[in-house]
């Protein structure tokens, strides 16, 4: 029988520096949803319209287009301690100023548009940072599961968080769902404090024209065999599947006309399927089926959203958004997993921020899209399409799928950055002459 220490989730608790980081971690993703729903109904209230709802997404996710390869280029060759206290205390700042001016009913739909905007430049710059400090904290071989334990505190926070928020907004007042948010941001710069000693300072690349780091991250990704195709079903299924969680303001009033409360259960049910996920992650996943997890639970996310379009029933689209929400956390774990485990070191924060452009920039694309075409279609009818194209492109890439896992390296040691090539046999040993 294996030992608990053998169990990826319980060893990887056992990593002081991971623990305190872990700690403050969820704190603040708490914080991070808490404001998430409060600025998605804040902007419903206000707006009562589809489009806004997108733009708002946008602000918050689209900045990681221009922001996000500067700050992979920047962890790679900068001190990431100091650039994730810095970001982190300045997005506190953002929440404080946001909470002060809803608490005094200063707060506009521009005004809120461009707030986002600033909490989004911060959170895409300062991503690949924060993402690639995971891989500094634990050996590689733990890099699973301190991915899938990351996801499960996520999505426990996308449980707690609305919770939170729906209670702060119905009982409260809006602007200290805010207020609430920009205390997270303090306890997790307190655990950065703490861990200071212990966090590698400095990058693994060379100095240099950042564009031109840029470019080479941008190419490093195109040229790898399975990088390349993978990044290309996660930005697909980000553009066309992912938006349903920043609609579900809309779904939740527009369609199944529950309010505040139905918004705070649909997302609630988002985040226990995918702590479910996470937990089963967390003990089973392993290198050499992240390939397979990654592309077939892309596609499962699809039809359980065509179940969400399709139905009329709260409780239904309640279990469909937990099912998309399962899947969702499945892909995003074998996918940051592949990535931590095939990147060069000195390519990881570049790498990062590609994987961060398609998770955040992606949602917003389809968010905005999405938002806009809701207007005329309603808000079933384009997160159906959405995931139709998701299908259509599994359709597609499924056939290499042994191609791709071969390219990552699974199926060879990932403790070796040559564990892609194929190592040469040995020579045979010389018989020795027969005595005469």
């Amino acid at each position: 029988m294996a030992s608990l220490t053998s169990y990826g989730a319980i060893r990887v608790f056992r990593n002081r520096a991971y623990r305190v980081y872990t700690e403050g971690n969820f704190v603040s993703l708490i914080g991070t949803w808490v404001q998430r729903v409060a600025t998605g109904w804040l902007a419903w209230e206000l707006t009562h319209s589809g489009a806004w709802l997108g733009a708002i997404a946008a602000a918050e996710l689209l900045p990681s287009i221009v922001l996000g390869p500067f700050g992979g280029a920047a962890a790679d060759r900068m001190d990431r301690f100091r650039l994730i206290v810095w970001a982190q205390s300045l997005m506190a700042v953002q929440a404080f100023i946001l909470g002060w001016a809803a608490l005094h009913g200063w707060i506009e739909i521009w005004s809120l548009f461009g707030l986002t905007l600033v909490h989004g430049c911060l959170q895409s710059f300062n991503q690949a940072s924060r993402l690639s400090l995971v891989r500094t904290l634990v050996q590689r071989d733990d890099l699973p599961a301190a991915i899938a334990v990351n996801s499960v505190l996520w999505n426990g926070a996308r449980f707690v968080g609305p919770v939170c928020a729906g209670f702060l907004i119905v009982v409260v007042d809006i602007g200290w769902a805010f207020m609430a948010n920009g205390l997270s941001f303090i306890a997790f710069v307190w655990s950065m404090y703490v861990l200071r000693h212990e966090i590698p300072r400095g990058g693994s690349a060379a100095g240099g024209p950042i564009l031109k780091q840029i470019a080479e991250g941008v190419g490093y990704v195109v040229r790898h065999q399975g990088l390349g195709p993978l990044m290309l079903l996660l930005f697909i299924g980000a553009v066309f599947a992912r938006p349903f969680a920043e609609l579900l303001p809309g779904i939740a009033d527009a369609v199944f006309s529950r309010g505040a409360e139905g918004l705070a259960t649909l997302t609630s049910a988002t985040g226990i399927g995918a702590v479910i996920a996470g937990v089963w992650l967390a003990q089973a996943a392993k290198f050499g089926r992240l390939t397979g997890l990654a592309l077939h639970s892309n596609t499962a996310m699809a039809v359980a959203l065509l179940v969400l379009a399709a139905t009329d029933s709260f409780w239904v689209g309640v279990a469909a958004t937990a099912a998309a929400g399962l899947c969702m956390t499945v892909n995003g774990v074998a996918n940051q997993s592949i990535i931590q485990y095939a990147a060069a070191p000195e390519m990881l924060g570049r790498v990062l921020s590609i994987y961060g452009l398609s998770f955040r920039a992606g949602p917003a694309l389809g968010a905005l899209g999405m938002g806009a075409a809701s207007e005329w279609f309603g808000l079933q009818l384009p997160v159906a399409v959405g995931a139709a194209v998701c299908i259509a492109a599994w359709l597609w890439l499924v056939r290499r799928q042994g191609r791709i896992a071969a390219a990552m390296g699974e199926g060879h040691d990932p403790g070796s950055e040559k564990s892609k090539i194929a190592k040469p046999a040995k020579p045979a040993k010389p018989k020795e002459p027969a005595p005469p």
